[in-house]
């Protein structure tokens, strides 16, 4: 347990024992102070880090875990395009509601949100998203990943809290190939490692350009697009590289024959 003489940031994460969250949380800054928390306690497979409870959809409680954060990663949530909206109602859309409101409640600097690429799944396929484009989803899953969008830039115009929604991509912790997969999916994937540094920059970066003014849709928001560097990719990033300070490291296609 750290102690009260450690200054060092406090970063909340929810969902931290669903995959993303168990994949990069022992990649994450050491000079950050990590509180996980999950919908049940434990310790996550693999790295034995602690996790607290926190029903995500209880903002009282959600005010509690985010007493004294300097930033939020709200990872939890139904992962799954097939959802229905009974499924997808608690978690995705009051729950991303209550994380929100307990955010800014609590006067946290920063809050990151996991969007997905599925916010703009019904776009045409050869489109490569932009950051600046609206949600338009092809399932119930992207529309409430849409809400979540919307939401931040709701928080972020009403509040001191600055928020960033991450489009992700087709997250996978092991390499390709992958059975199955689609070529939307291997032009969007997103390895642990790159997961990882896109959540480190979205909590550290101060969302300014090049020039120095601040960038983004509104007060304090941004939205990006969540890939590796793959060379054929779904997403464009240069506002995750100029704005996040993003490093991508890896590609889909580096060692397949061709590549």
């Amino acid at each position: 347990m750290p102690s009260d003489s450690d200054h060092r940031p406090l970063v909340v994460v929810t969902g931290a024992a669903g995959r993303i969250g168990r994949a990069t949380a022992p990649l994450l800054p050491s000079s950050w102070r990590l509180r996980l928390t999950d919908l049940r306690a434990g310790e996550l497979p693999g790295s034995g880090l602690p996790v607290q409870a926190l029903d995500v959809t209880d903002e009282v409680a959600c005010r509690a875990a985010f007493d004294g954060a300097d930033a939020v990663v709200h990872l939890a949530g139904v992962p799954d395009p097939t959802a229905t909206w009974d499924r997808l109602l608690p978690a995705n859309v009051v729950g991303t509601h209550a994380v929100a409101a307990a955010a800014t409640a609590a006067g946290v600097r920063r809050l990151v949100l996991a969007s997905s690429l599925q916010a703009v799944s019904a776009l045409p396929a050869e489109h490569q998203v932009r950051s600046e484009d609206p949600p338009r989803p092809a399932n119930l899953y992207g529309a409430t990943k849409g809400w979540a969008e919307l939401v931040g830039s709701w928080a972020a115009a009403t509040s001191g809290t600055s928020v960033v929604a991450l489009r992700i991509g087709f997250f996978q912790e092991q390499g390709p190939p992958w059975p199955g997969a689609t070529p939307r999916d291997q032009a969007a994937w997103l390895s642990v490692r790159d997961a990882a540094d896109l959540l480190r920059a979205s909590v550290e970066s101060d969302l300014r350009g090049a020039d120095g003014r601040p960038v983004g849709h509104g007060a304090g928001f941004v939205v990006v697009s969540g890939t590796s560097a793959s060379r054929f990719r779904k997403a464009d990033l240069s506002t995750a590289v100029q704005v996040l300070g993003y490093h991508p490291l890896d590609d889909t296609w580096a060692d397949q024959p061709g590549g």
